[in-house]
């Protein structure tokens, strides 16, 4: 099958119908796309909180693409064979005022480096972070007119932030614009389950995907079909919290967040800081019921196997 090869600039931050696309393909065709991180390499493994605080914020997630599919239409599904997405071994992780889930304990600015060795890190000793790379930001271009940014995810998939999009997934997107307009970018070597510090190991990376096409068969929004998770050996380190009231998984999720925290810098002598990072690229948080309203119970935990054996008790 013909394979392509799509540089990385020129980018795009916006998500618009409009947008000329820069590669057409045929469908059962494979792409390798350059991508640059999501700062549109902007952060550099030289860059200090400084340089960081003057990045311009208009060119974040900086995607690669659109990629035309001919005989796409509205009403089709396209089909995103995930082949591969590598490091380049390095990546970023930072904090930033006023953003992040813990916003209120978390006040100033950060920038923290990741050498990427393989298929892990050991930058945030004394941790060590499996990597599981995947895309942030994988979609179509809308179905409305007009420019977007590329901040909130939608129906046509975009800023999803699912780490499940990993090598060996498939991701079923509905199409809503002829040749569907595809694009990609803002890769993390790795992160978990609610990116709580609003990055994960952000990295520039050489994305290989092959795209199908599957005639008038309407989607509403995306479906992945993934490989299994990343396993856990050794078992988990598990905080839980509920909460009830206005918003209640927020609150729990967030005291649960707050409290893994503490629980690290604790047992394990991270800054709270470095530990908030670690949650970021390490930790995942799920919904554990949801049937005892108007109570909401929320796990947050850690792999074991990440971290030195410790007995808390």
């Amino acid at each position: 099958m013909p394979a392509h090869t799509l540089a990385a600039d020129p980018t795009h931050s916006v998500w618009s119908r409009d947008i000329l696309p820069r590669l057409t393909i045929s469908p059962g065709d494979t792409v390798h796309f350059a991508c640059h991180d999501a700062s549109g390499a902007q952060v550099t493994p030289a860059s200090t909180v400084d340089d960081f605080l003057k990045i311009d914020r208009n060119r974040i997630h900086a995607l690669t693409g659109p990629v035309f599919i001919d005989g796409a239409e509205p009403g089709d599904v396209l089909e995103v064979k995930i082949l591969e997405i590598a490091h380049r071994g390095w990546g970023w992780t930072s904090t930033i005022a006023g953003l992040g889930f813990l916003d209120a304990r978390f006040t100033e600015p950060s920038l923290f480096h990741w050498k990427l060795e393989g298929e892990l890190s050991r930058s945030l000793a004394p941790a060590i972070v499996p990597l599981r790379p995947f895309c942030g930001v994988m979609g179509v271009a809308p179905a409305e007119p007009g420019e977007f940014r590329t901040r909130p995810p939608g129906p046509f998939g975009g800023n999803m932030d699912v780490r499940d999009l990993t090598t060996g997934a498939t991701l079923y997107l509905p199409v809503f614009n002829p040749g569907a307009l595809f694009s990609c970018g803002d890769a993390h070597a790795a992160q978990g389950d609610g990116e709580v510090c609003i990055n994960g190991i952000e990295m520039p990376a050489d994305v290989t995907l092959r795209f199908h096409l599957h005639k008038n068969r309407p989607l509403s929004a995306p479906i992945i079909d993934s490989p299994p998770p990343a396993p856990a050996p050794d078992g988990l380190w598990t905080v839980v919290e509920s909460a009830s009231g206005d918003h209640p998984a927020i609150a729990a999720a967030r005291a649960a967040t707050s409290r893994m925290i503490d629980l690290l810098a604790e047992h394990w002598g991270f800054s709270p800081l470095h530990a908030y990072l670690l949650c970021s690229v390490a930790m995942d948080l799920r919904l554990a019921q949801v049937v005892n309203r108007p109570m909401i119970t929320v796990a947050a935990s850690i792999p074991k196997h990440i971290l030195p054996a410790r007995k808390l008790f």
